[in-house]
């Protein structure tokens, strides 16, 4: 929030800008976008703007991020200046440019910012690893391990192996919200059925 003493008590050694940047970065969040809200109440500061640009982009890079890869936005949500129309209130502001694999982007909004996010790559390619979170003994069915795929392809006739005991065995079936799937893939939470496990 641009307001006076909001922003720096967002970014402060205990702020909760800080908190959730740091946090968005630690479960790995790749792309970022910074709106920098209440601009309404600074009467749309130019001078308030760049600082905090610069003041989120020194703390943002400590915490891992290229602020070069990110979007900083001047919006009001109360007013919906800059959200999805560009704003009259703000005629020093010529939009937002970032780098991203594919190039150079830019945009004026917070909607042409959050289109400009690129979708993550599914990582198929790479060998199957499902962290398991349970395992049912279902009557009638056998044993059904649950889990998300975080890379790979799990598919029925494959032969999996278990770590770390080693046990290996073939995938009967694959299940998504009780439907049949002819493949899991990275994101999927699934249960498979094995055989004789």
């Amino acid at each position: 929030a641009a307001g006076t003493g909001e922003f720096e008590a967002g970014i402060s050694k205990d702020g909760q800008t800080r908190e959730h940047a740091l946090l968005a970065y630690t479960l790995g969040v790749k792309q970022l976008i910074v709106a920098i809200n209440k601009m309404d109440t600074t009467k749309w500061s130019e001078d308030r703007f760049k600082e905090i640009v610069k003041e989120t982009s020194n703390f943002i890079k400590k915490v891992g991020y290229n602020p070069k890869t990110v979007a900083f936005v001047p919006i009001s949500g109360f007013n919906g200046d800059n959200m999805i129309d560009s704003s009259p209130n703000c005629p020093w502001y010529k939009g937002w440019e970032k780098e991203t694999k594919a190039g150079k982007t830019s945009g004026k909004t917070l909607l042409d910012a959050i289109d400009s996010i690129e979708p993550p790559t599914r990582p198929t390619e790479k060998p199957l690893r499902l962290p398991l979170q349970d395992v049912y003994k279902i009557g009638g069915i056998g044993t059904v391990p649950v889990g998300r795929v975080e890379t790979g392809v799990i598919k029925p006739g494959m032969v999996v192996t278990f770590a770390p005991a080693g046990v290996t065995t073939e995938v009967k079936s694959v299940e998504m919200h009780h439907e049949q799937l002819t493949e899991g893939l990275p994101g999927d939470n699934v249960g498979f059925n094995v055989k004789n496990v």
